[in-house]
């Protein structure tokens, strides 16, 4: 069970997003990362701030920036600290994701190359989740974009 405040306000600012609520959603993301410190601020809370804002953007190179962001901070976190805030997935679960994002972003940008590069790397990751609904979710999701690659 998630512990860390931060991260349960950041899953409350998910929630408006997932609510059709984005420019509320991009609001609270925007009053946390200044209250976290930006990039100044713990990783943990970097990268999961930083996956969803980039999800409530309308603006595709604002969304690659996110997305770039979350990968940046991935790159910082240890598996104790993600256990700490009570995050059952361990870093390695987080890239798959991460990477399949940066993926969609390329490939509306016209970077195709870039685009397959990310895939792959999510395709390389995808080993670290489990057999569960996530797991199945980011699948599904690397089945979609290599089709949209292809």
């Amino acid at each position: 069970m998630i512990t860390d405040p931060t991260i349960i306000r950041i899953g409350e600012a998910v929630q408006l997003s997932h609510q059709g609520e984005r420019e509320a959603a991009r609001l609270l993301f925007a009053e946390i990362w200044n209250e976290i410190g930006g990039e100044q601020g713990d990783p943990l809370h970097r990268c999961t701030l930083a996956h969803a804002m980039a999800d409530v953007q309308d603006d595709v190179n604002q969304e690659l920036v996110w997305d770039q962001r979350a990968v940046a901070a991935a790159d910082l976190l240890t598996d104790a600290r993600v256990a700490e805030a009570g995050v059952t997935l361990p870093v390695a679960g987080l890239y798959p994701s991460l990477h399949l994002n940066l993926s969609e972003c390329y490939r509306k940008l016209g970077d195709l190359g870039r685009a397959r590069e990310h895939l792959q790397q999510a395709q390389d990751t995808i080993g670290a989740l489990g057999d569960d609904e996530y797991g199945q979710m980011i699948r599904d999701g690397q089945e979609q974009v290599t089709e949209r690659l292809r």
